[in-house]
């Protein structure tokens, strides 16, 4: 692909090259948004968190306006994130195959990385499942609600056969009771999403890979851009025909979700203080520029290079040592939007008044360690990923959709999260003796 050689060309030559493809790879998102026309130009240049704002505002009014005639508004919730349960085990896979690829590990400090990697994450889990087990965030309204009202009729209205045609997984349509609707959903998304890629050449496997990540994020981007709508409808929904009660627990999840986040920064400080050379306080004022990129961006893909230049110009940590733990470990270092998922699914079970045993719950964790693998370079990877942890224990996934009222500004403070856990592995490679000094001795 053309754009794609000007792009690695146009990068300087002393940059790691999981830097310039990380940068590579954001750029070509940027061009795809860029080169959309029209309304969908004008839609997509409002920030997501904003348009969500807005669905909620006119979905509480909607809900009060209609009553129980709002039950109708949840379809576009329930389409959505059909879509969503969908796309993400091949969007996971490909993203892992693809960190897997591109990541330069040899010797030692690899088998250290990836220790370091697993201990933060799981870390970050069982305090976001105590937390949860602790505070009981679900659990704070007096009468927990039941399951999204559902529509009347047992009939095979038009509506509910559109529904069911829309595939649940991408290759469930090719099974022996495939639909035929289905495999035409699926031949037209991957249609128009490679009309992008259509002249690029595949010459490794790595390309080929990187071109079916592409168009899965294309159709993901098409996903996102109608979730506004799906949180509309189910919001309008609930309020309509439940009231707001839901918030009320809501609210304490949101609490739940920032002591967890503090909670796992203090253990990132621990970290730093028994494990490296490097002093907490003066580690946090060095990355601050890049750990408030990551809160006002919601990306820590974007960040990745800000982090790398401040670990090594302002904090001093070894070349290897930050480009080990914030370029390479960046793309398996997910540790806040895993802490996030098993605390939303411990949420909506205590919401649902369902009681999910300590066997269930370490299948949370499990589930969420695989989800948060190679997610940092997927687009609202805690939306996409959720899907699989809630499926892995029988959670309605319908109220992913509710979860995304404050999802836009507790992503934020996850992906801040995620940054500093890059930090911390950056940290805790450098060893405890600093470079000048060990030169000395």
């Amino acid at each position: 692909m053309t754009i794609r050689v000007i792009f690695m060309s146009a990068a300087p030559i002393g940059q790691p090259p999981r830097l310039r493809r990380s940068l590579e790879d954001e750029r070509l998102r940027s061009n795809d948004r860029e080169t959309s026309t029209g309304l969908i130009a004008h839609w997509r240049a409002i920030p997501l968190y904003a348009r969500i704002i807005v669905a909620v505002a006119l979905g509480v009014g909607a809900g009060l306006a209609l009553g129980d005639w709002a039950h109708i508004l949840e379809t576009p919730a329930k389409l959505v994130l059909r879509l969503l349960g969908a796309l993400a085990p091949p969007l996971i896979l490909l993203a892992i195959v693809q960190a897997l690829m591109r990541a330069h590990l040899a010797g030692g400090q690899a088998l250290r990385l990836v220790t370091l990697l697993l201990t933060n994450t799981l870390a970050a889990i069982f305090i976001g499942l105590a937390v949860a087990n602790v505070l009981q965030p679900g659990a704070w309204t007096t009468a927990a609600p039941g399951a999204p009202a559902k529509s009347a009729g047992g009939g095979a209205d038009p509506l509910t056969q559109f529904l069911d045609s829309v595939p649940k997984s991408i290759l469930g349509p090719f099974g022996d009771n495939g639909a035929v609707m289905g495999v035409i959903f699926i031949a037209v998304a991957f249609g128009v999403a490679l009309r992008g890629l259509r002249t690029h050449e595949v010459r490794t496997v790595e390309d080929l890979v990187h071109v079916a990540l592409s168009s899965l994020i294309a159709i993901l981007h098409w996903i996102i851009d109608v979730v506004p709508l799906a949180v509309f409808g189910l919001i309008a929904s609930i309020v309509g025909v439940s009231g707001f009660r839901d918030f009320l627990a809501l609210g304490g999840f949101f609490i739940a979700v920032l002591t967890a986040l503090a909670l796992q920064f203090l253990y990132y400080a621990l970290r730093i203080w028994l494990g490296s050379w490097a002093n907490p306080l003066h580690v946090v004022a060095g990355v601050r520029d890049a750990l408030l990129m990551a809160f006002s961006t919601g990306s820590s893909t974007a960040t990745m290079p800000l982090t790398y230049e401040l670990l090594r110009e302002r904090v001093g940590l070894r070349e290897q040592s930050a480009s080990m733990g914030a370029l390479i470990g960046s793309n398996f270092n997910n540790d806040g939007t895993a802490l996030y998922e098993a605390m939303a699914a411990l949420f909506v079970a205590q919401l649902l008044g369902m009681h999910l045993t300590f066997t269930q719950q370490i299948l949370v964790v499990l589930t969420s360690v695989v989800a948060s693998v190679g997610a940092a370079g997927i687009p609202e990877a805690g939306l996409v990923t959720m899907t699989m942890v809630f499926r892995a224990v029988a959670l309605p996934t319908d109220y992913i959709a509710l979860l995304l009222t404050i999802d836009w500004l507790l992503d934020r403070c996850r992906t801040a999260i995620n940054v500093m856990g890059d930090v911390t592995v950056s940290c805790l490679l450098d060893g405890k003796v600093k470079e000048e000094t060990r030169e000395a001795s």
